[in-house]
């Protein structure tokens, strides 16, 4: 299973039958149930269904997933529509408004094994999914010290995507992998997928070496843009080395340390010195890295309590508002514990 979102552009209710029966046959094939398939087809109804009745449209993003020992299905629901003034009342099943998305979540809730939800008036809605193979698995945390979720997704027409991400745990702490293949389609995926190689089977610790490492093996590619972020427990440090514009930012409250990577490619030119840059590693900082598939002009503390949501929902309200649609595109996110 790939880790690319399914996109889908929701603005009129004749997509609706086809996206169903396309989720549902996704299901049928991870081995679900018919029972389960037909309850994932209530939840994209009602989600779709009330993205184009009190939204005038928005995405659905949706990929195969295994964890937990379970095949799941996620979706991301976003649109930039009223927004909900009370997200606990709406909740409740029955409720129903004449001006915003709110009727059935609590059918979608209770038919999800995890169901995540942050709006704002005027802002508009995010919602995620996720359906498991099993109605009754609960969904849990693997006790590590963050936790991280990332959306990627193809540039529009495309079926592979030149965007990867990688997280690898260490016996110090854990190292991340965001690379962006020059251009798009089959090319830039195969500069990514060798540089995603190349990062696994390093064994170094320093992200400068981890770089230099990289550059040398994806000489024969078109080449990327890519940023290692380590994080060392013992040394309570971030070390932090790219190449290329990849945005890393990490947050300490709605404080922000933003890292600015070297110019090059890795592959053809990158400088002759490289030094990683040092930043502390606390508890609760949010690591936020993403490639020029968003804008970069953002700030999290225009969203009203978004460092409270999860980093799938940070990820999904960053991408909702910051997504060019004119290249692979993805956002990662992590929350330390």
């Amino acid at each position: 299973m790939d880790n690319t979102f399914s996109v889908y552009k929701i603005d009129d209710r004749s997509l609706i039958p086809f996206i169903k029966r396309e989720i549902h046959n996704l299901a049928l094939q991870l081995g679900f149930s018919a029972h389960r398939a037909g309850e994932a087809d209530i939840i994209v109804a009602e989600l779709t269904s009330n993205l184009i009745k009190f939204a005038g449209g928005g995405d659905l993003l949706y990929r195969a997933h295994y964890n937990n020992e379970q095949n799941q299905i996620e979706i991301y629901c976003l649109d930039k529509g009223a927004g909900i003034e009370n997200v606990g009342r709406i909740m409740n099943d029955g409720y129903s408004t004449s001006n915003t998305l709110g009727q059935g979540l609590g059918a979608i809730k209770r038919l999800s094994n995890d169901f995540q939800i942050y709006s704002l008036k005027g802002w508009g809605t995010v919602q995620y999914i996720n359906i498991c193979e099993k109605a009754d698995h609960i969904l849990t945390q693997q006790g590590t010290a963050a936790d991280f979720a990332a959306l990627r997704t193809n540039y529009p027409g495309e079926k592979v995507c030149g965007d990867g991400y990688f997280i690898k745990h260490t016996r110090k702490g854990f190292q991340i992998f965001v690379g962006d293949g020059l251009g798009h389609g089959t090319h830039a995926d195969e500069a990514v997928q060798l540089a995603l190689k190349a990062f696994k089977q390093c064994s170094e610790s320093d992200p400068a070496a981890i770089v230099r490492h990289i550059h040398e093996q994806v000489k024969k590619s078109r080449g990327l843009v890519a940023t290692i972020a380590c994080a060392d427990y013992g040394a309570a440090l971030w070390n932090i080395c790219g190449i290329g514009n990849i945005n890393t930012r990490i947050y300490s409250g709605l404080e922000n340390k933003t890292y600015t990577p070297y110019n090059g490619i890795l592959g053809h030119n990158i400088p002759r010195t490289l030094n990683s840059t040092a930043v502390p590693y606390q508890k609760h900082q949010i690591l936020i890295m993403h490639s020029d598939g968003l804008r970069t002009r953002w700030n999290l503390s225009e969203l009203v309590s978004i460092i409270k949501q999860s980093p799938g929902m940070i990820a999904a309200a960053l991408y909702k508002d910051n997504v060019r649609g004119t290249d692979d595109a993805t956002i990662l996110v992590g929350k330390i514990l």
